[in-house]
This record gives structure tokens, C-alpha cells and sequence, in this order.
């Protein structure tokens, strides 16, 4: 895959400090870009990548319409360790150093299929879909960090990880995989500088879309979805960009190996 930079124009930079330096896998996405607009308005030089990249760019000018800061996009499948490496080695030797990773792409999923009739297949694809491509992403940032002494990896799980529900297929088994994957990573890293936390929201609001998971109607299951909360809502996108620039700004120091808890009391840890 490609992983020529393009660039845009710099920006401003934070009073008395340097721009952090921000990639973000699956940025063409709903999560990928509401995060990179939230660090774009503290002043970050982010590197936005993906496999498609014309949502990318797409994502990119909205960027470069509202905010002076520098936008960088790149063409990267973050399932191809190859390119993955070769875009932060690209991000590293433009910008000099690494701040912050955010992986956010999406992964196939079935569900609303019981395990009693899903294929095996559909089962394990989640799990090897999201670990592959965030052990990929984490171990290039990581391998700079750790040589830098700091840095901010963060993760992305769901409410599946720590919930009983029925009829996720393997999403459930793919998101507490991912959890465990990134308490591995903040003990290995950890003594280095690095901070490895993992965000799990519940189902974001906006992200619902007009096509439901499970097999009932659209405003059925968002009610259900909500239903199964204790604050009787569901997180929305700036809630979880928020969180992303609060746990990088130096704001969480203490946390690492945590699993960030955005479900609005689905799941109680």
C-alpha cells in the first residue's frame, strides 16, 4: 500500500510548548475524525491515515477549513504490517518524534446471528481482523516511543468486552482481546515512558447510522441499546475525542494498561 505523505500547511503551535504529533489510523471514519478534530483545535500536526483515502482527505479538508494546523494524509492498510511500519518510519523522519497513536479502523463483524448458527469463520474473524491490526499499529509507534522516552498509545475496544449480550458473534472474544493486548503492551512499554490505555465506549450515538446490528427496527435498537446502560443514553463522538486528547495531554499520567470506561454504566468497570 502507499505511504506517501501529503502535506499541509502548519499551524499554530501551543503557547510555550510543541505541537504533539498525532497519528490516527481509520481517520476517514466517525471516530477517527471526530478525534483528529479535537486535537486539531489544541494545536496538534496530525498524520492522518487509511485504507480509503479519499474519506481520508475527505476528513483532512474539513481539517484544513476550520483550523490552521497541519494535515498530513497517507494511503495505509493498517492490516499490512509492511505498510504500517514504513508510515510511522515516513511520520518519524518528517516530524522527528511520535506523541500520540489512535487506531480506529473498522473490523468485519457479523452479528445479530446466533453462535449456535454462525460459521466458525465469522466467529473468529473479528478477533483476528482487530488484533492484527492493533498489535501492528501500537508495536511501530511503540518502537519509537520507547527510544524517545514518551509517548501515548491509545486503543479502542467496545462495551462487549466486559458485558453478556446476545447476538455479537465474536465481537465480544475480538474486544476484550484487545483490552488484554493493551495491558501487555503497557507493561512491556511502560518502564520506557509509554502509556498504553484502551477506549471502550458503548455504541456511540451517531455512529447507529439507519442500519441496526441486531434485527428489529432503527429506533428499537437504539432504545435497546441505551436500555442496557445506567444513565439510560449513549456516548457520543465529542465525549470520546475528549477523552483521547485528556488521556495524551498528560492530563491521565498515572493511567496505563487501563481500559477507559465509556459506556455510560453498561459495564460497571
Amino acid at each position: 500500500m502507499a505511504c506517501h505523505v501529503e502535506h499541509g500547511g502548519y499551524g499554530h503551535m501551543s503557547i510555550g510548548a510543541l505541537p504533539q504529533i498525532v497519528i490516527v489510523h481509520g481517520a476517514g471514519g466517525a471516530i477517527g475524525a471526530a478525534v483528529a478534530q479535537k486535537f486539531a483545535t489544541r494545536g496538534a500536526r496530525l498524520f492522518l491515515a487509511g485504507r480509503h483515502v479519499d474519506a481520508v482527505e475527505a476528513t483532512a479538508e474539513r481539517l484544513r477549513a476550520s483550523t490552521s494546523v497541519p494535515v498530513d494524509v497517507a494511503e495505509v492498510d493498517a492490516s499490512d504490517e509492511r505498510a504500517v511500519n514504513a508510515h510511522t518510519d515516513a511520520v518519524l523522519a518528517e516530524a522527528g518524534r511520535l506523541d500520540v497513536l489512535l487506531n480506529a479502523v473498522g473490523i468485519p463483524l457479523v452479528q445479530g446471528v446466533p453462535l449456535l448458527e454462525i460459521s466458525l469463520d465469522d466467529v473468529l474473524a473479528p478477533s483476528q481482523a482487530w488484533l492484527r491490526t492493533q498489535f501492528l499499529t501500537a508495536r511501530a509507534a511503540a518502537r519509537h516511543m520507547t527510544r524517545q522516552g514518551s509517548g501515548t498509545i491509545l486503543t479502542l475496544s467496545a462495551s462487549p468486552a466486559r458485558a453478556s449480550i446476545a447476538g455479537v458473534g465474536g465481537f465480544a472474544a475480538a474486544c476484550a482481546a484487545v483490552e488484554a493486548l493493551t495491558r501487555t503492551f503497557a507493561a512491556e512499554v511502560g518502564p520506557a515512558g509509554v502509556r498504553v490505555v484502551c477506549l471502550r465506549p458503548q455504541r456511540i450515538l451517531e455512529t447507529i447510522g439507519d442500519t441496526p446490528d441486531l434485527p428489529m427496527p432503527i429506533d428499537e435498537f437504539t432504545e435497546f441499546l441505551a436500555s442496557l446502560t445506567t444513565s439510560r443514553s449513549l456516548p457520543t463522538l465529542a465525549e470520546v475525542a475528549s477523552m483521547a486528547v485528556f488521556l495524551a495531554e498528560g492530563g491521565a499520567r498515572s493511567m496505563n494498561g487501563a481500559v477507559v470506561n465509556l459506556t455510560c454504566g453498561m459495564s460497571p468497570d
